[in-house]
C-alpha cells in the first residue's frame, strides 16, 4: 500500500482528497500548513507528496525546495490554482515531478497519482543493476547515482531523466520524446523545462558542464547520451 502525504489547508479539499485516495487503497496523511508538510515529509516514509502551492506558514514552493535540498527523492505532485506557465516551470525546476491545476476532476487526479507511482516504481528487468560511465555509476536497484563513490543529491525527476538517457545510449532523443518518456502525458510544458533539467544534471555528472562529455546537445534536434 502506497503512503501519500496530502499538504492542503482548505478543509473541504483536504477531506475530499483524503477520502478519495483512501477509497483507492492508499494510506493517506494530511498536513495543514507548509511547516507541518515539510516536517512530516522528512520524518515519514511516504511514496508520494501532494503539495498545494498556497499553504500557510510556508509555501509549497518553499517546501519543495527544502525537501530536495535535504536530499529527499520522494515524488512531489504540485496542486495549485495558478495556471501561468512560469509557475509550473518554477515548481518543476525546484524538483516537483508533476503539476495539476485546480479545478481538476477526481478521475484525473487519481490517474495522475497512479501514473506517477508507476513511473517511480523500480523497473524489473534483465539489465545490469549498476551502470558505470566515467566517474559515475547509476545503481538502478537502490535508486542512487554516485560520483567517485559519493552519493549525489538527485531528485526523482533527475533520476528518471538520467536513466532514460542511459537506456537509450547513443540514440538521439528529441525534447518532445523526453517530455513524454520522463514527465508523462497530459502536461503542457515547453522545451525549456527539458533544457533546464539537462543543465542541472550536467552540473552533477560532468567534469566540465560547459563542455559536456556524456549529455551531448545535438543542435536543433535534442540530446544524446554518450556514456
Amino acid at each position: 500500500m502506497a503512503r501519500i502525504l496530502v499538504a492542503e489547508d482548505e478543509p473541504g479539499i483536504a477531506m475530499a482528497l483524503e477520502d478519495d485516495l483512501t477509497m483507492e487503497g492508499y494510506d493517506v496523511e494530511v498536513a495543514r500548513d507548509g511547516e507541518q508538510a515539510s516536517r512530516r515529509a522528512r520524518e515519514g516514509d511516504f511514496d508520494l507528496v501532494l503539495l498545494d502551492v498556497m499553504l500557510p506558514r510556508k509555501s509549497g514552493f518553499d517546501v519543495c525546495r527544502e525537501l530536495r535540498r535535504a536530499g529527499l527523492r520522494v515524488p512531489i505532485m504540485m496542486l495549485t490554482a495558478k495556471t501561468q506557465e512560469s509557475d509550473k516551470v518554477m515548481g518543476l525546476d525546484l524538483g516537483a515531478d508533476d503539476y495539476v491545476t485546480k479545478p481538476y476532476s477526481p478521475h484525473e487526479l487519481r490517474a495522475r497519482v497512479r501514473a506517477l507511482l508507476r513511473r517511480i516504481a523500480p523497473a524489473v528487468s534483465a539489465e545490469a543493476e549498476v551502470v558505470t560511465f566515467g566517474e559515475n555509476e547509476i545503481d538502478l536497484a537502490r535508486g542512487e547515482v554516485r560520483r567517485q563513490g559519493r552519493v549525489l543529491e538527485i531528485t526523482a525527476l533527475e533520476f528518471r531523466l538520467l536513466t532514460t538517457f542511459v537506456r537509450n545510449r547513443g540514440r538521439l532523443l528529441s525534447r518532445d520524446q523526453l517530455l513524454e518518456q520522463v514527465w508523462g502525458h497530459g502536461l503542457s510544458l515547453t522545451e525549456r523545462v527539458v533544457d533546464n533539467q539537462v543543465l542541472a544534471l550536467r552540473k552533477k555528472i560532468e567534469s566540465d558542464p560547459a563542455v559536456p562529455r556524456y549529455l551531448v546537445s545535438v543542435r536543433g534536434l535534442g540530446y544524446r547520451f554518450e556514456g
